[in-house]
């Protein structure tokens, strides 16, 4: 556990990575610099990759439990509460969990269920830095969907009296933990926190490089649905082959409702209408509905199937693309745009929590990068040892 000092945004949470060079000089026990070795300074200056920085990640960790950022705990779950000014609570369980529940098809047995695309790049870096530094950093989240109200009530209750450690991020949240030791408390924790299935809400990644790596278990943290919120996840096109007027008559040619915008770019208010920001002009879109699945009929997968596939000859994972969380907002986007470091912005009204577990549950697969759950889980709080 933390003693302090380390906690740090997770690595997937970046528009910009050269903000993670940023934060790692001002916040150099951060576990951003471990998770992200090659976004160093002194890797940047080097010019290293991710591969030829892990030696120094393996180095940096090492110095960090010596000099007492974090203090061993042995057989605890750690229970977690995120506080901010906007009066929302949530809480959590950090624990170990079988990687052998993971299921990713309804054929597949398992009460973990993941059913998002990925990056298999990233999934290759993760389970690669796992390797090398023999601990897991940062946890999957996990939605429970079954003893929800006692698991909310009993992670209230855990998270008493003064916290082992306070963390605050860039949103001024506060991040607490407290260690349960073994004894009934614990135990009764543990199973509410197993007594259903377990919808992973953010660390598809992570979950997948466990299993890649061989690993029997992964760290979660396990939270109701009450604690998360789901915010917009937008693209920004950095380049792309037409012009933004001629992206927008494409889309008109293909059946798409497009009408121009007056005031500053924001998020749609409701599903059905995507904005597109290029050029100085906002459209409102709505794109012609897809048939199938209820995923299919999602805006993520309606922009990825005609905006990205159909127009622009784009996969999802182009590098053209970025996928911007919300906790960037419009008028960031905006600027991206108008100070000619991207093309074009497509934003995208959120996921609702409930289709979320819907579709999950019926065991459809979500498009990659489609709910930016928050309030998001720190990395750097919690470690697994797995030596």
């Amino acid at each position: 556990m933390s003693t302090g000092g380390t906690g740090a945004q997770n690595y997937d949470e970046f528009a910009d990575e050269s903000k993670i060079t940023r934060i790692i000089e001002a916040n150099p026990t951060s576990m951003l610099a471990v998770e992200m070795p090659d976004r160093t300074p002194e890797a940047r200056a080097a010019g290293l990759d991710f591969t030829a920085a892990l030696p120094a990640a393996v180095e940096r960790l090492s110095a960090l439990q010596e000099t007492g950022r974090f203090a061993p705990a042995s057989q605890v779950v750690v229970a977690y509460r995120i506080s901010g000014d906007d009066g929302h609570t949530a809480y959590g369980l950090f624990c170990m969990v079988d990687t052998d529940e993971i299921s990713t098809s309804a054929e597949e047995p398992g009460r973990v269920i993941r059913n998002e695309d990925v990056f298999i790049e990233k999934v290759r870096q993760r389970a690669a830095l796992n390797e090398r530094l023999g601990h897991l950093l940062s946890p999957v989240l996990l939605v429970q969907n079954a003893k929800v109200e006692e698991l909310q009530a009993a992670l209230t209750e855990a998270c008493a009296g003064p916290p082992a450690v306070t963390d605050v991020d860039p949103q001024g949240r506060r991040h607490e933990i407290w260690p349960v030791p073994a004894g009934p408390q614990q135990d009764r924790l543990c199973e509410l926190a197993g007594g259903g299935e377990l919808i992973v809400a953010d660390g598809n990644h992570r979950s997948l490089a466990a299993q890649v790596g061989g690993l029997p278990r992964f760290l979660a943290v396990v939270t109701t649905p009450e604690s998360v919120t789901i915010q917009p996840y937008h693209r920004l096109l950095n380049r792309m082959p037409i012009t933004g007027g001629e992206l927008a008559d494409a889309l008109t040619r293909r059946g798409a409702t497009v009408t121009t915008v007056s005031g500053p770019l924001d998020t749609p208010a409701e599903p059905g209408v995507v904005h597109l920001y290029t050029e100085g002009t906002t459209y409102a879109v709505r794109l012609p509905e897809g048939t199938g699945t209820v995923v299919d009929r999602l805006d993520h997968a309606r922009v990825e199937a005609v905006v990205f596939r159909e127009v622009l000859a784009m996969d999802a994972g182009d590098p053209r693309i970025t996928y911007v969380g919300g906790d960037y907002p419009p008028g960031w986007l905006a600027e991206q745009v108008d100070s000619g470091g991207a093309v074009a912005a497509v934003l995208i009204a959120p996921v609702s929590v409930e289709d979320f577990i819907f579709v999950n549950l019926e065991r459809l697969k979500l498009p990659r990068k489609s709910t930016w759950f928050t309030p998001k889980a720190r990395a750097g709080l919690v470690l697994a040892d797995l030596r």
